[in-house]
């Protein structure tokens, strides 16, 4: 505890982090013992089962530490374990930054409580900041801690329980402070490739657990994701040479409201041709902001240029480990460039559908 106070502006946020994650350290229940208890739901028996293979998977195939995280279940009683505070300038596509012992600086402020996590928002939104506040059904403690399974893990199908279990063993992995775009990208491509792998797998060594048209539905999906990523992309792009413009602010509020406007007709269009296709609806209840847009930016903007690593150390993950590892030892500026010279790379590859 006193490692996590020193220096601290807020006791009060640090101890809600502290106390939040003991109620999990002490609740949590060996696997085993919870499957072989009479009293659990079939599905979340069934959850457990599935996460433990997929655990395995990554260990063996991917090459993803093997520790005791995952081996144990904890029950939060929510739809969600945290939830995470995003924010950035009215005129600006860049995340504000918090910074922490050990995480170093990131792009969000965690918060077991979601009525805290909305007190600090409103705090930030009267200081006029662009806020978003996401749930989360998932963290990692970057192997200082045994993670545990989460019933808020279980809500998602058992496919992408599996990605979920390699995306959070990928942080422990690899992690760079005050880098989240690094971190969650290259967490994102672990999770996209070693998903794919293991659907290889599954094929291969039971092709009766998936549908005859499985394929083809997740190429589908994969499709939609990219679009609705790229819509953000060219939002982005939109906003950040407007707010780099000599317009006055009033006229940059107006023409930010009217480019968000037209976003959203843009994904009405995007679900017309996708028969109407409504996954990504959930993300645009809540308030069209900057915050909202960086918030997505983070998971997905170095995955091409981390798949692009991943081609050049010839698809092997045990020396793509090796060079994602000398890039994060790189000053920012240097890793940065490096990263943005992999992008251009990957864009003059042509790009192969999923199959």
């Amino acid at each position: 505890m006193a490692v996590f106070l020193t220096g601290c502006s807020t006791v009060g946020y640090y101890s809600q982090i502290v106390s939040g994650h003991m109620r999990i350290v002490l609740g949590k229940r060996p696997v085993a013992e919870v499957v072989s208890d009479e009293t659990v739901d079939d599905v979340i028996k069934h959850r457990l089962q599935v996460a433990q293979k997929a655990r395995q998977f990554a260990v063996e195939q991917l090459g993803l530490p093997d520790n005791q995280s995952y081996t144990t279940f904890y029950d939060t009683g929510k739809e969600y374990v945290t939830w995470n505070v995003v924010a950035a300038d009215e005129f600006s596509v860049n995340p504000t930054t918090w910074c922490f012992p050990i995480a170093g600086c990131v792009a969000y402020r965690g918060y077991y409580s979601e009525e805290d996590a909305n007190a600090f928002a409103e705090v930030l939104a009267q200081k006029g900041f662009d806020v978003t506040v996401n749930g989360a059904t998932a963290y990692s403690t970057l192997g200082w801690f045994e993670d545990p399974l989460l019933n808020t893990m279980f809500a998602r199908g058992d496919f992408s329980l599996a990605a979920l279990i390699m995306h959070e063993l990928a942080h422990q992995q690899l992690y760079v402070g005050d880098d989240s775009t690094f971190n969650e990208s290259f967490a994102s491509f672990v999770e996209t490739e070693g998903f794919r792998q293991w659907l290889d797998n599954l094929q291969q060594t039971n092709p009766d657990a998936l549908e005859s048209d499985f394929s083809e539905q997740l190429a589908q999906r994969k499709q939609r994701r990219e679009q609705f990523i790229q819509l953000l992309s060219r939002t982005r792009d939109t906003l950040e040479a407007l707010y780099d413009s000599e317009a006055s602010e009033d006229n940059k509020r107006r023409d930010k409201a009217v480019t968000f406007a037209l976003m959203k007709n843009e994904y009405q269009l995007l679900k017309d041709s996708w028969d109407g296709y409504t996954g990504f609806d959930r993300w645009f209840e809540q308030d069209l902001n900057n915050a909202r847009l960086v918030s997505v930016a983070t998971y997905n903007d170095y995955v091409p240029a981390f798949a692009e690593m991943f081609r050049q150390s010839g698809s092997s993950f045990e020396k793509f480990y090796v060079t994602a590892l000398e890039v994060s030892k790189m000053p920012a500026d240097e890793r940065t460039r490096l990263m943005e010279e992999l992008l251009l790379q990957s864009s003059a590859i042509p790009s192969v559908s999923s199959q």
